[in-house]
């Protein structure tokens, strides 16, 4: 083959180049953020944390689709060992945000560090823009 080394040192200057924002990322990326529990003492949430962690969204995706498109309004039941049964409306804001009611510190800080744009925010208010609001 005709100047191996070229092509041999053209490839190798390639995936440099290309994997350079992985490398540059993987270096710079600080430790995740540890959100706090909800000020209620809840223990527990409408699904397990992990599921939470990783698929909050898609949970968030089908609550809408039954609310609004299938007028399935039935409320989600969960026993606390703390504060007994505990019982949350479907959506961001009637089951979220009653416990997780500080949306700079429990949403903000996790969507930022994965670089999330999430649109939730367009139609709901968080609820201090609700008490706000009210005080008008």
């Amino acid at each position: 083959m005709f100047n191996k080394s070229l092509i041999l040192g053209g490839l190798a200057v390639f995936v440099l180049l290309v994997t350079t924002p992985f490398w540059y990322g993987l270096l710079k990326a600080g430790p995740p953020p540890t959100p706090e529990p909800p000020p209620n003492g809840a223990s527990v949430c409408v699904a397990p944390v992990e599921y939470m962690r990783s698929s909050h969204m898609k949970l968030l995706d089908v609550w809408r689709d039954e609310v609004i498109r299938e007028a399935k309004r039935e409320t989600i039941v969960v026993n606390d060992p703390k504060l007994g049964t505990l019982e949350f409306g479907k959506g961001l804001q009637l089951a979220c945000m009653d416990c997780h009611s500080n949306k700079e510190q429990f949403c903000d800080s996790c969507h930022e560090y994965v670089s999330a744009r999430p649109d939730c925010w367009t139609c709901h208010m968080t609820p201090a823009e609700i008490a706000s609001k009210e005080a008008l």
